[in-house]
């Protein structure tokens, strides 16, 4: 399932964020720290996107996503939250996980695909609960991996 975008280890965090504004301000933090962009130029896209309607998946699962003019390929970042945060879903329920996508800004088919692979991991039961009651970042990193070996088995 990877294989549409790239999630590297030291792009999964635990966050204490208390609301949306918050969490965006990690999630381009993480995205600083992790793939070396501008954390005020992912804000502001992720800002830019939220303007278009919220990015809340359902489920408890948040996707805030953009594009970025210097991106090679999409790429993400994943936060779990240790209290969940309002987030405008459509379902109505808060937000305990975020993942974050970011792509190049002429990549159309490929941020496409890579929102539906997120979007499926974040579908499959086992792979959300697995997610959900991850205790550390060794554990978040875990889960994600199995997820994606058993998706390719």
């Amino acid at each position: 399932m990877d294989a549409h975008f790239r999630l590297i280890p030291e792009a999964i965090a635990l966050s204490d964020a208390s609301d949306k504004e918050a969490v965006l301000a990690q999630l381009a933090q993480q995205f600083e720290r992790a793939y070396g962009f501008a954390a005020a130029d992912v804000r502001e896209a992720l800002d830019e996107r939220e303007k278009l309607g919220s990015t809340g998946f359902g489920r408890g699962v948040a996707i805030p996503h953009a594009r970025l003019a210097d991106t090679k390929r999409p790429v993400a970042a994943l936060l779990k939250l240790a209290s969940p945060v309002e987030f405008d879903a459509a379902d109505g329920m808060p937000v305990e996980l975020v993942f974050g996508l970011i792509s190049p800004e002429n990549a159309g088919a490929a941020h496409l695909h890579a929102l539906a692979a997120i979007s499926r991991l974040m579908r499959d039961e086992a792979t959300h609960r697995m997610l959900v009651e991850a205790a550390d970042v060794e554990a978040l990193v875990a889960s994600f991996t199995n997820a994606n070996d058993l998706d390719a088995a």
